[in-house]
């Protein structure tokens, strides 16, 4: 049976997408066979990407390691029994198909609360919340008083989380698995980030996820994705030395996926 990890959270600007490709691709290039379902069904970054990498290859004539990108298939709504939500039905044959040919599938969800974020949360294995490094992001979690100190309530988002997590366990699953990644650290004071620190590591306690750094802000993924690339691509399109800066660019990506504990991977770049 496939691991599903679903990149979720309710805010738009967070890094989702970019967490979606990394992530997906990475465990691509270290032999697993990845499915990639985007939900996004405006946008659809994630799957842009793909077809992006898609379309690079065939230009360049070259092969890299690619997830298997799925759109949402129609359903006929002729189809659906009474009470059947058709968004619900296009999610679990799209899972369907790619369950039996991948090790993962990687659900990427847009920056709204949709019904098909909200199924797909219901059935994340891991779950990966990535979080820009801000007050303004930590709304998205919980509130908090003025001070940023004193956590008031949990947000409807986590909310959501639990309700997910109160399903699986109904249904006999394992418990998901929550990491929140915090993106952009190298751009907060260090004031600010001692606070979104210990206010995240206060609210992990209470609501039960885990945390792990994510990317800092780099041109470097802005210039990759119109070719579909990440910098794990970059020798093999030619880039022979490697700068500074995408060298620091993959060990975050390599403390990520080691931070996820995704079962069977090896971190091996």
């Amino acid at each position: 049976m496939a691991h599903i990890i679903v990149v979720g959270n309710e805010k738009g600007g967070a890094g989702k997408s970019t967490v979606s490709m990394h992530v997906a691709t990475a465990l691509a290039r270290m032999g697993h066979k990845v499915g990639g379902l985007d939900l996004d069904l405006r946008q659809q970054t994630f799957g842009s990407y793909i077809e992006k990498r898609v379309s690079f290859m065939e230009g360049a004539g070259i092969h890299l390691p690619t997830p298997d990108y799925m759109p949402l298939p129609n359903i006929d709504k002729a189809t659906l029994q009474p009470g059947e939500n058709i968004y619900d039905q296009r999610l679990t044959a799209a899972i369907a198909e790619l369950e039996p040919k991948c090790d993962f599938i990687l659900i990427d969800c847009p920056g709204s609360h949709t019904r098909l974020s909200q199924v797909a949360h219901s059935l994340a294995d891991t779950l990966i919340t990535p979080l820009n490094d801000s007050f303004v992001d930590f709304d998205l979690l919980a509130k908090t008083d003025e001070t940023g100190q004193k956590i008031l309530k949990p947000s409807v988002y986590s909310e959501m989380v639990w309700t997910a997590r109160q399903l699986r366990a109904q249904a006999g699953l394992s418990p998901i698995d929550w990491i929140v990644v915090r993106n952009r650290l190298g751009a907060q004071n260090m004031v600010n980030k001692k606070k979104m620190a210990a206010a995240i590591e206060k609210l992990a306690e209470r609501i039960g996820f885990r945390t792990a750094d994510g990317f800092n802000e780099r041109v470097i993924f802005r210039e990759l994705f119109p070719r579909g690339l990440t910098l794990l691509d970059l020798r093999d399109v030619g880039v022979g030395q490697l700068n500074i800066s995408n060298v620091a660019a993959r060990q975050e990506l390599r403390e990520l996926i080691n931070a996820l504990k995704l079962p069977g991977v090896e971190v091996n770049f």
